[in-house]
């Protein structure tokens, strides 16, 4: 059993180390600093920032995150995602590499911590659950498809416009095809190839490592810097400074939307990839302090010339692989970090950004989960249908849009299924109490005179003229006169005040017919408020209220007469906080089996 983490969980985690953890947490820390240092650069690279800013994107944000955070596995650092919404938000007001584009990358690191540590104090965490599982998938393989795109130009050493417009990039590609260097697009595909054949054969070796020492070396050995191969060049050596971004307040209302998209999609990546690795190893992840963990650790970032960061999936899997057990691990990885940036910085100037793009273009490949969409197309068509249109316009709208248009089709989603909700027309099983929806039980028998209905979902306002239509319309299509509604709401866990006045409504219009309304099952919740109502009295009163829809039917088909149960008007028992007119009746002598004694809410 877990405790909840104190307000610094490196003191928890550090108070309780094992001697015999520090072994696996030394060699997991430079499994994924080795891993960590050359996708850093690439995804800087991405981002439309120098390689060397994503290694600043892996000091002060691996630091907090490993005093504040609650996952023991979680790498965070610089990703594929949050690197292509930074390309996209600041190029939009900014050239690619020039000083200028850095300072606002920069803040706009502060501006997403700063968002998601107050989505932390406000314990607000619960927002991620607005991005479903199908507009991840769809809005993942279209950011995919723009991350590979975005590569093109340096693996095949051309100039290609910066645009989400995938099919631009493709056409622009080709039309490049005379300028194409041979040498360069000979390094990106071999690269290519053996990281997927790597990761397929060897798991565990390092070949983001490899490829990049290889590439150095074949560039620096045959001089194709000088043949048109494109290197990454000088890179400033020291660790970065601390320093506050500054830019001007009309820039910073411009990278707002920018700022909370990047907020949700890190949050939703990191706590996705943390609670996977938790489940496995039985523990506990708080997500409003995850949140807050990951807020500090990108104001760390963007005030020492850094960019987003996030919780990397593949580079958590290769600490978890390698042993980590602690953020000891992650510690490791950052010493690792800033001994490359003291003093192994030189030798990254032959290293070819085609090798850079290749290992972004081989990272982000298996976010394309094409299984997982056809899975989603057998098991929910209307979340299938989500995907796409999530996958669409994030393609033809660009990465921010796409997602927010994801978003709010599935809470339109949400609120169409929610206003047309479930409804079973139920029937008896033969000989039994047993009562079950006709439409999939072809033996189940209606009951003539009686129609009785189950409801699976809330009342509320915005499905109360489904309710009426309903309930107008099984009556019509009835066969038989209709003598008894019965509404069996077990299924029914709230009721708001328009569902309350309308079921009101419903009774006075069904009584003007002949018919009366019954109700069977109710919820304590929905009993409260047809209680401040007066609903819930009336129909005790007239023997309309009970606590078993069996009950109920043999009662009404018997015809018999019911006692009044309901308790007297100076009830000490029935102040204004309690619950409802507390009685079922009963067609038995006895009715203490069968009615809802008034009890005080706890």
């Amino acid at each position: 059993m877990t405790t909840r983490p104190g307000a610094l969980p490196i003191v928890d985690w550090l108070r309780e180390y094992q001697r015999a953890d520090l072994g696996p947490d030394v060699v997991a820390g430079l499994t994924t600093a080795v891993m960590l240092v050359p996708q850093a650069m690439g995804y800087a690279l991405l981002a439309g920032l120098p390689p060397i800013h994503g290694l600043y994107a892996s000091v002060a944000p691996i630091l907090l995150y490993a005093a504040l955070g609650t996952s023991r596995h979680l790498a965070v650092g610089p990703v594929a995602m949050d690197s292509i919404l930074v390309a996209g938000a600041v190029g939009a007001i900014a050239t690619a590499g020039v000083e200028q584009y850095v300072l606002f990358a920069a803040a706009l690191g502060v501006m997403v911590g700063v968002v998601q540590a107050g989505l932390g104090f406000l314990r607000a965490g619960f927002l991620v659950n607005f991005l479903s599982r199908p507009v991840v998938a769809g809005f993942t393989a279209a950011a995919a498809l723009i991350i590979a795109a975005s590569q093109l130009g340096h693996l095949l050493g051309v100039q290609v416009p910066r645009t989400h417009h995938v099919h631009r990039v493709v056409w622009e590609a080709i039309r490049s095809f005379s300028d194409w260097s041979w040498s360069t697009l000979a390094i990106g595909v071999a690269s290519i190839v053996a990281l997927v054949v790597c990761k397929k054969r060897l798991p565990r070796f390092p070949a983001a490592l490899a490829v990049v020492v290889v590439a150095t070396l074949v560039v620096w050995g045959l001089g194709l810097s000088t043949r048109g191969v494109s290197i990454v060049g000088e890179v400033p050596e020291g660790l970065p400074g601390f320093q506050i971004p500054v830019v001007d307040t009309a820039i910073l209302v411009e990278l707002i939307p920018a700022a909370a998209t990047i907020a949700l999609v890190s949050f939703m990546e990191a706590i996705s990839v943390g609670r996977t690795f938790a489940q496995q190893h039985r523990y506990d992840i708080y997500p409003n302090r995850e949140l807050i963990a990951l807020g500090f650790a990108n104001m760390a970032g963007g005030a020492t010339g850094g960019y987003p960061i996030a919780g990397g999936f593949s580079r958590t899997a290769v600490n978890v692989r390698a042993g980590a057990r602690t953020q000891l691990a992650a510690l490791v990885t950052c010493a690792v970090v800033i001994v490359t940036l003291l003093v192994l910085t030189g030798a990254f100037y032959y290293l070819p950004k085609a090798a850079l793009s290749a290992i972004i273009v081989a990272a982000v490949a298996g976010l394309i989960d094409i299984q997982g969409a056809r899975e989603v197309y057998h098991v929910k068509r209307a979340d299938f249908y989500l995907l796409v249109l999530t996958f669409v316009a994030t393609l033809s709208l660009g990465i921010q849009w796409g997602i927010l248009v994801g978003i709010a089709a599935s809470v339109l989603l949400f609120l169409v299924r929610t206003t047309r909700p479930h409804f079973a027309v139920l029937g008896r099983i033969p000989a039994s109490q047993t009562y079950v929806n006709i439409a999939r039980h072809p033996l189940a028998e209606t009951l003539p005179g009686i129609i009785l209905v189950r409801i699976d979902a809330q009342f509320y306002f915005g499905n109360v003229s489904f309710l009426k239509e309903t309930v107008r319309t099984l009556i019509s299509e009835s066969e038989d006169p209709v003598r008894f509604f019965v509404l069996e709401a077990a299924g029914v866990n709230a009721l708001d005040s328009a569902a309350a006045a309308t079921l009101d409504e419903l009774d006075e219009e069904l009584a003007a017919q002949g018919i009366k309304l019954v109700l069977t099952r109710i919820k304590g919740p929905v009993r409260d408020v047809l209680h401040r109502t007066g609903l819930l009295e009336k129909l005790a009163r007239e023997g309309r209220l009970y606590l078993s829809t069996h009950r109920a039917i043999e009662v009404l088909r018997s015809g018999m007469a019911l006692p009044d149960l309901s308790p007297e008007p100076d009830d000490p028992r029935e102040p204004a906080d309690q619950v409802g007119a507390g009685m079922l009746n009963s067609h038995s002598p006895d009715p203490g089996n069968d009615f809802f004694t008034t009890v005080k809410r706890k």
